[in-house]
């Protein structure tokens, strides 16, 4: 099995496992370690920004999942490439403390702490309510995502 030997490689799962669609980012992280994953270091954070720049150090690729709401329809997914920034009209975790995946992602910029290579997805929820179950139309896409991550990672392999 080939390994990554240029440097790091870290998927990062966002999310509240207890709020309905916004676990969709951590059950891709569950979803690619269940599959055998290795050739990238799977973590599940809740969203703060501080865990997030920690996970992202020295690493020289980066997948970050996360849900989102942007009035698209539940399911939608979005990838955006970090370095060129994110959308603002995207609301990233839901977070209750305000500060999350996209104020990390622009700080980590500002400090010159980005990875190379930092692709984001986020998967369109539905419902953010406490105890509520992800909805099918995240279900279907958590199960996208997390083929399509592991199908880049394989991809950046290759090349190096």
């Amino acid at each position: 099995m080939t390994r990554v030997t240029q440097g790091r490689v870290v998927v990062i799962g966002v999310g509240n496992l207890d709020r309905g669609d916004d676990a969709a980012g951590r059950e891709v992280a569950r979803r690619l370690r269940a599959a055998g994953e290795s050739h990238a270091e799977i973590l599940e954070l809740e969203g703060e920004a501080t865990g997030i720049l920690a996970a992202l150090e020295k690493a020289e690729t980066a997948f970050l999942v996360d849900a989102c709401f942007s009035g698209a329809p539940a399911g939608a997914i979005h990838r955006f490439d970090a370095a060129e920034g994110l959308p603002a009209h995207t609301n990233f975790s839901l977070s209750s403390h305000g500060f999350g995946l996209a104020e990390a992602v622009e700080l980590a910029k500002a400090l010159g702490a980005l990875p190379l290579r930092c692709i984001v997805y986020a998967i369109e929820g539905e419902s953010f309510e406490i105890s509520k179950p992800v909805s099918a139309a995240v279900t279907r896409a958590i199960e996208e995502v997390a083929t399509h991550v592991r199908d880049e990672i394989h991809v950046l392999l290759r090349r190096e």
